[in-house]
């Protein structure tokens, strides 16, 4: 069986009037990330993971945010999109491991919501699926309330 890994990183602005997009659902906050979809910045991270371990390049290449037919995309389709390229090349997921940096608020109680929206979209079990989040210690952009980034890996095998 062939394995490889793939890593992915995204962050978005968080700014007033947009919605805070996580792992495919609407946190509530007073801020929300700002981009050409609707900026999920979880989801963005593990297409990119996913389309390097696959060697497809990455979610910009596919999905560029010059593109007018994805403004305001919900980024749900671009994974679903991004797993319809995956198995034409006869890969499939076999865990993922996700690392979420933002400093308000806290999410720990939303993410099993995200685990199980994520694992029907990427066709794994709930229990392959690891989403973490942690704080910058109110340093840089993050810690300041101005952005949100994510981190993920991936392992992907040939069928």
């Amino acid at each position: 069986m062939k394995f490889k890994i793939g890593f992915g990183y995204d962050v978005h602005q968080l700014k007033n009037n947009c919605k805070l997009m996580i792992g495919g659902i609407e946190v509530p906050h007073s801020k929300g990330s700002f981009g050409h979809s609707d900026a999920d910045v979880l989801i963005h991270s593990i297409c990119d993971a996913i389309l390097g371990a696959s060697n497809l390049r990455d979610i910009g290449f596919h999905f560029s945010d010059k593109d007018p037919k994805f403004k305001g995309i919900d980024s749900k389709i671009l994974l679903s999109k991004t797993i319809s390229l995956i198995k034409n090349k006869n890969f499939s997921i076999g865990n993922i491991d996700t690392t979420i940096v933002l400093e308000k608020p806290k999410i720990i109680n939303f993410i099993p919501k995200m685990k199980s929206i994520l694992s029907k979209l990427l066709d794994i079990s709930i229990d392959d699926i690891s989403i973490k989040a942690t704080t910058s210690e109110k340093m840089g952009f993050i810690g300041n309330e101005n952005g949100i980034c994510a981190y993920s890996v991936v392992l992907i095998y040939k069928n």
